[in-house]
């Protein structure tokens, strides 16, 4: 069982990007650790700290539930992207590290996926 992200637009040959829920929480503790704080530190996984002591437009992203939760809006998806493909531009492809190349293809994907909701108008679905 896993998770997948996909635009709502009803269409099965849409763009998907998808984790096992490990697989999630790892990209998203990654996505963190970028973002300059600890994952595990945060209200909601762990830790005490509030979500509004952290000034990161990836916030949509990374404090929502895995699958049980409101899907992202167009307006959300428009606000996080720019900073995920800042972060895709400044990662150099490391073949010799798997781990970091995992992450930056579930990132090309995650944007991909991202640009064609924003294009279509739709949500980004948690499914």
């Amino acid at each position: 069982m896993g998770l997948m992200l996909f635009p709502g637009d009803d269409d099965v040959t849409s763009p998907d990007v998808s984790w096992s829920y490990t697989g999630f929480s790892l990209f998203r503790q990654w996505l963190a650790q970028v973002a300059g704080f600890a994952l595990a530190e945060m209200n909601g996984f762990g830790g005490d700290r509030s979500w509004s002591s952290v000034s990161t437009t990836l916030a949509p992203l990374l404090d929502h539930p895995d699958d049980d939760g409101p899907d992202l809006t167009p307006a959300q998806c428009a606000a996080v992207l720019p900073r995920l493909e800042a972060i895709l531009d400044q990662r150099t492809l490391n073949g010799s590290d798997p781990v970091l190349q995992r992450r930056i293809d579930d990132l090309s994907q995650l944007v991909t996926v991202m640009r064609f909701c924003l294009a279509k108008e739709v949500k980004l679905i948690f499914g």
